[in-house]
């Protein structure tokens, strides 16, 4: 308990304002407190773990039970409205940010998603139902996933659209190519806004 919570510390740059950290740490709790074997001894903890989730839900808006399955260095961007099943599975170096729902499709049917390695969740993203979610993708601000993404994708949209980076990548840069010939056509929208 005390290397991830240590690691914890790191990966919120050892700053004790960051809500994420004191969720992170209640969340550590209550998984150390199923290694006590004897009912009996693991109760008072038990007790102890409840009162601090509600505690921590109602300071920082964050759902975070100890059943979820957590890698390494997660991160909880900000936060408020971040809500996670407790059958959810995360891998390393996850990011989740405000608003973001990751639990099951439906009431009363199992299944939350599995999440692989370096995901970075987008602000209001919800991924539901018995999905996996590959290494190394990005999940846009407010997609709505409820199919798998492949490792290395974009996933926008609602429903989210699977977008590989190599085609995100081009189009893109055709983007970019555009906008310094001068051949954006939005530049007048930023022009009549302001």
């Amino acid at each position: 308990m005390f290397d991830n919570i240590r690691e914890d510390w790191h990966t919120y740059e050892r700053d004790w304002a960051r809500q994420g950290l004191w969720v992170m740490l209640v969340y550590r709790f209550g998984r150390w407190r199923y290694g006590i074997e004897n009912r009996v001894l693991r109760w008072p903890f038990s007790f102890l773990y409840k009162l601090l989730k509600v505690l921590s839900q109602i300071m920082t808006g964050i759902d975070l039970p100890c059943e979820v399955r957590l890698g390494r260095r997660f991160l909880i961007e900000h936060f408020g409205g971040l809500i996670i099943s407790g059958d959810a599975v995360f891998g390393d170096d996850c990011v989740v940010r405000n608003g973001v729902t990751v639990g099951l499709r439906h009431r009363g049917v199992r299944g939350a998603p599995v999440i692989g390695d370096r995901v970075d969740i987008g602000a209001g993203a919800k991924v539901l139902g018995p999905i996996r979610i590959g290494n190394d993708v990005a999940i846009g601000a407010n997609a709505v996933v409820i199919h798998d993404v492949p490792d290395g994708c974009l996933a926008v949209g609602v429903p989210a659209r699977i977008i590989s980076r190599g085609k995100a990548t081009s189009t893109h840069a055709a983007a970019g190519a555009a906008i310094s010939s001068g051949n954006d056509s939005h530049a007048d929208v930023g022009a009549s806004a302001s």
